[in-house]
């Protein structure tokens, strides 16, 4: 099946869209309900898991993970995302860069001891900057889960993976795949797109020093077919439960913050920058 492009908005105005639904996930009632323009939702769906195939997978890890796309700061990539709207999620309406000091003051609130966990919640979205340098929503936004083994009926919209060749490959469409069982969430190939790439990049980046936790939820806060619904459990390792657990309470913020009162972006700018040097983001960056 032909896969539709859907581009990102980074470098125009942000598309007006009515009121999004309620659901503060992406269930399929609220895909079908969503008022995105031209059912976008579901497009940026369809698209997704006809095309999350290992194969494609790899290709864009080569691709994004020579990290070629030059050096720039947190915040020069923030900013890149003013005018940035995930058309995947039926919960936000509002640009990106907004997105992410509301998550990390919904966390500053409840967590006032934890400043790595609001840094966690300032960056989680950044590699949506992907979109902005190029790439296709499909590719770069929406719920991920791992690909080269059977895809879980708790995906968002699963039946549009009838399209997926993996899915009658002898190997790729079993329960395990090319995986052997309890083999760690860090041991699978994981569907590539902003967790992944941001993953990724602050992996790369010399003197980063975000805590593991903090890296679990920016990998892994997308997959919610296993932190939401519970699937995946014969791929996790033992160590994967703190894992769970940290991702679980993270999601609380970046799911519900999303209809909060805006911030004041130019009185939190500051307190964010001295977050990013003291653990060591806050100069340049090759993305």
């Amino acid at each position: 099946m032909p896969v539709t492009p859907i581009y990102s908005n980074c470098d125009g105005p942000v598309v007006a869209s009515e009121p999004p639904v309620e659901s503060k996930h992406y269930s399929a009632e609220a895909v079908a309900n969503s008022f995105r323009p031209t059912n976008l939702l579901g497009e940026a769906y369809r698209n997704y898991e006809n095309s999350s195939r290992q194969s494609i997978v790899r290709s864009l890890h080569k691709k994004w993970l020579g990290f070629t796309r030059g050096e720039h700061t947190v915040m020069e990539v923030l900013h890149k995302l003013d005018n940035f709207v995930d058309e995947s999620d039926p919960d936000v309406s509002i640009p990106n860069s907004l997105h992410a000091f509301m998550t990390a003051e919904a966390i500053r609130k409840l967590h006032p001891d934890k400043d790595w966990l609001w840094l966690t919640g300032f960056v989680h979205d950044l590699g949506k900057v992907m979109s902005c340098w190029g790439e296709e929503q499909w590719c770069v936004v929406g719920d991920t889960f791992p690909v080269g083994c059977e895809f879980s009926k708790d995906i968002v919209l699963s039946h549009q993976f009838e399209g997926n060749p993996d899915t009658k490959h002898a190997v790729y469409g079993t329960k395990y795949g090319m995986y052997e069982p309890h083999c760690g969430l860090d041991n699978l190939l994981m569907g590539f797109g902003h967790d992944e790439y941001l993953y990724q990049v602050l992996s790369n980046h010399p003197t980063c020093a975000l805590p593991i936790e903090g890296l679990w939820c920016i990998r892994y806060h997308s997959f919610y077919p296993w932190h939401d619904k519970g699937a995946y459990k014969h791929l996790m390792a033992p160590e994967d439960a703190a894992k769970l657990e940290t991702v679980k309470e993270f999601n609380k913020f970046d799911l519900y913050s999303k209809g909060d009162d805006l911030p004041d972006v130019s009185k939190l700018e500051p307190l964010y920058q001295t977050l990013l040097g003291k653990y060591g983001l806050g100069g340049k960056i090759r993305w």
